[in-house]
């Protein structure tokens, strides 16, 4: 049963703005009670539908139901420096052999030799054209709005490598490694696949850690510069590790863009330039 502080329409005050300043949208969390926030306040926040405040007019408002959360990324492009351990992370923590990952990081140089970078994992889209070209329907979107990939249950037919217009998925062509699976024993579930050689996998946005742990997204965690955050548009809260920000205030004071949305795909992840780069390289298209 729910404390008073978390029914429904009560809200707990979990310290994420100081005492008595209720404009104050950014401030530290400790790791520890980082994902409780996210949690605690997902069961306070909602007594009926909620939108995501539109954060330009080409984006459309994203719209939630009663569930208590209603996950998202966002990517600062500000401040990544293309170190690229947001990869490495999700490669030692999913067993990914050496030549596989869930994520790439795009790079590319202006006239002037400026090195921009573009992280580009699973945009989690709301209408995932992968889902619909599965001949088992092994693809599927959780009401919380992430996708996933039964390993148990896909063919590896690869239709939804060619699906997806973000090239986000990868076909097993090897055994992968075996993993530290936590908590041990772990089973093999769609949150956290035990992936077989011959199926397809994907980036699944560390799904078995929220918010269930203390923990974030492995690639959030490993970011040394707080480039990737997670988000929920129940709470309307985003964090990096480092800070925490009110997520509907963030994307639309930074005028967060999401890529190739013009396709329909409705993706959950959403960039922030700022630096003048064009999202997706200099021809606007992931190679």
């Amino acid at each position: 049963m729910l404390s008073e502080g978390v029914k429904r329409g009560n809200r707990k005050d979990l310290g994420l703005t100081p005492a008595g300043d209720p404009c104050v949208e950014e401030a530290d969390l400790s790791r520890r009670n980082m994902l409780y926030g996210l949690g605690a306040l997902g069961v306070a926040s909602m007594s009926g539908a909620l939108g995501l405040i539109n954060y330009s007019e080409e984006a459309q408002a994203v719209a939630t139901d009663s569930l208590e959360h209603q996950w998202c990324r966002v990517i600062d492009l500000r401040a990544c420096t293309g170190e690229r351990k947001c990869v490495s992370s999700c490669q030692t923590r999913h067993g990914l052999p050496p030549e596989q990952t869930w994520m790439r990081v795009l790079s590319w140089q202006d006239e002037v030799g400026k090195e921009f970078f573009m992280p580009v994992p699973c945009q989690m889209c709301e209408n995932p054209p992968c889902l619909d070209v599965c001949p088992v329907s092994s693809t599927f979107r959780t009401p919380e709005g992430i996708v996933l990939v039964d390993q148990e249950t896909c063919i590896g037919s690869r239709a939804c490598m060619a699906a997806c217009p973000y090239e986000a998925r990868y076909f097993n062509w090897s055994k992968p490694a075996e993993t530290n699976r936590m908590p041990a024993p772990s089973p093999n579930t769609p949150e956290f696949p035990k992936n077989q050689l011959g199926t397809v996998g994907k980036c699944v946005l560390c799904a078995d850690r929220m918010p269930y742990t203390n923990e974030l997204p492995s690639c959030v965690d490993a970011c040394p510069n707080g480039v990737h955050y997670i988000g929920d548009f129940v709470t309307d809260v985003a964090v990096n590790g480092r800070k925490t920000v009110k997520l509907s205030t963030f994307l639309s004071e930074n005028n967060a863009v999401r890529f190739k949305e013009e396709l329909g795909t409705n993706p959950r992840t959403y960039y922030i330039l700022g630096n003048g780069q064009p999202l997706g390289g200099p021809e606007g298209a992931v190679k």
